[in-house]
């Protein structure tokens, strides 16, 4: 018997006729890489010491490629615009599709509103030209930094896409010149005093990393949101996750590594921590280290800026599909550009989320270090739980359509598949749980865990604005679908009342 699978709607049918195809193999690469590489996060993670250093050598291994063959076959073989959406509406039905498309996209602005524009901010502030936290400046410089964001996905892909092209190249150009001065600087110097046992791992260290590195580690498949503007995605996606996610474990453990042997473990910040190490280790530069150093908190800030931007064109594209096709309010956000060929209302809604967060974030008390790790954790939070459907839809459309054609195949049998699934998932499942109530887990193995000097605000005030999103984010889940229902009502032309459809057809739908 044939399986059984909602087909997209009238209007998503109509609105993917705007796509143009203009993604090629690079492209893709850069695109995923500038979204994907966090490295404003990477002050935060090495904060926890050079056990950080083991635990993403661990799950580099034991997670990131398990994570990577599964997407590299499921977006080969799914390449319908809408990516995740598309996947877990063939899996689960649309739902549970609209669930996972809202916590993955409101992930973005929320990250963008409420953790990179601080963060770009307070580099602004020390590196480049220096104003107070809460001043008007510092409040013009985060709204501009989100809107600049906003303007670079609204551009049309075809001129858009050099933004994260141009912010992958410097995001790894940055990343070099950190090194090969940290190398310069341990030779002249000396390094922080390290020892093998402190790489050792901990069950404290494990629970504290997991969320962080997990979510540095996730993102690879996002780009086939926008996979019906991929020249060629069943070719292209499976290199494209191979070489983003090989420059990304580079990208994390050298750097982590060299902040780690600049820095003592107590200067780490994690709002700070990487600058902080590029500004140790620029000494080496003597008298023209502060020009240098401005010119790299610019660079920094235009790095994150493109990330951003970057993580828009994306993860925008994905909630505009799952609007056109009934499953977030009216289709009135799933409206793509007929010329620009971009979700324009879901990119002006990204901004309206983004600035939102940013304000409320700026009147929760406590330093700007102390709000970017509570906002991060939040992003995490939303981001983590959006893989707890992900992961096991990639696993069952293998199972559920084995005559989809599979450009690149896991060289496993099913239950092996299930098996990487199974091992992603327990990650996830453990990471969302500790970056959604932290400290639980600490407590039941007898661990000591003071959450003000962890977070720097209280346990009330953490969970009433992690769990306070999530109770929105439901409401408005459940309101946009059930505003949907007549979206949902009107089928395409020709499609089958009974909405079956099966093999390489059901590929793109």
């Amino acid at each position: 018997m044939e399986p059984q699978v909602e087909t997209q709607t009238a209007q998503a049918d109509r609105e993917v006729k705007h796509l143009k195809k203009t993604l090629g193999r690079l492209d893709i690469v850069f695109l995923i890489v500038a979204a994907v590489v966090s490295i404003e996060a990477l002050g935060q993670v090495s904060g926890f010491g050079a056990e950080t250093f083991t635990w993403a050598l661990v799950l580099a291994v034991f997670f990131l490629v398990p994570y990577g063959l599964i997407f590299a076959e499921t977006g080969a073989a799914f390449t319908g615009e809408g990516g995740v959406y598309v996947w877990c509406r063939k899996a689960f039905g649309r739902p549970v599709a609209a669930i996972a498309s809202l916590l993955t996209w409101v992930t973005q602005p929320v990250w963008v509103g409420g953790s990179m524009a601080f963060i770009a901010s307070e580099a602004w502030s020390t590196y480049v030209m220096h104003f107070e936290h809460g001043s008007f400046a510092d409040y013009g410089f985060k709204l501009v930094f989100i809107w600049l964001t906003v303007l670079a996905a609204i551009i049309s892909l075809r001129h858009g896409k050099w933004i994260p092209n141009i912010g992958a190249i410097l995001k790894i150009l940055f990343l070099v010149v950190f090194l090969v001065t940290t190398v310069i600087y341990a030779v002249r110097n000396g390094v922080a005093g390290l020892s093998a046992s402190d790489f050792a791992p901990t069950i404290g260290g494990l629970l504290g990393v997991t969320p962080l590195l997990l979510f540095s580690y996730l993102g690879f498949e996002s780009g086939n949101s926008a996979a019906g503007e991929m020249k060629n995605p069943a070719r292209d996606v499976p290199f494209a996750i191979a070489r983003s996610a090989g420059i990304a474990a580079a990208a994390y453990l050298l750097p982590i590594f060299a902040i780690l042997i600049v820095l003592p473990a107590d200067q780490i910040t994690g709002i700070g921590g990487l600058m902080e190490a590029v500004s140790t280790v620029f000494s080496v530069y003597g008298s023209a280290a502060p020009a240098m150093l401005t010119i790299t908190g610019v660079v920094f800030a235009i790095v994150l800026m493109t990330q951003g931007s970057a993580w828009m064109i994306i993860s925008d594209r994905m909630q505009a599909m799952a609007a056109a096709d009934g499953a977030f309010f009216g289709g009135f956000f799933g409206r793509f550009h007929p010329q620009l060929g971009t979700p324009v209302r879901v990119n002006l809604l990204s901004g309206v989320v983004a600035t939102v967060f940013c304000l409320v974030a700026m009147q929760v008390t406590g330093s700007s270090a102390a709000i970017f790790g509570v906002v991060l954790s939040i992003s995490i939070s939303t981001f983590l739980l959006s893989y707890v459907i992900t992961i096991p839809a990639a696993v069952r459309l293998r199972t559920r359509f084995p005559d989809v054609p599979r450009p690149f195949r896991v060289p496993t049998g099913d239950a092996g598949f299930r098996a990487l699934g199974a091992l992603c998932f327990a990650w996830v499942a453990l990471g969302s749980w500790v970056a959604v109530f932290p400290g639980t887990l600490d407590r039941l193995f007898g661990l000591d865990y003071d959450f003000v000097e962890t977070w720097g605000v209280s346990q009330l005030t953490f969970e009433v604005f992690t769990l306070g999103t999530l109770a929105v984010l439901g409401i408005l889940g459940a309101v946009g679908y059930l505003r949907a229902r007549p979206v949902r009502a009107e089928r395409p032309v020709g499609a089958p009342l009974d909405g079956s459809v099966a093999g390489k057809e059901a590929a793109q739908l």
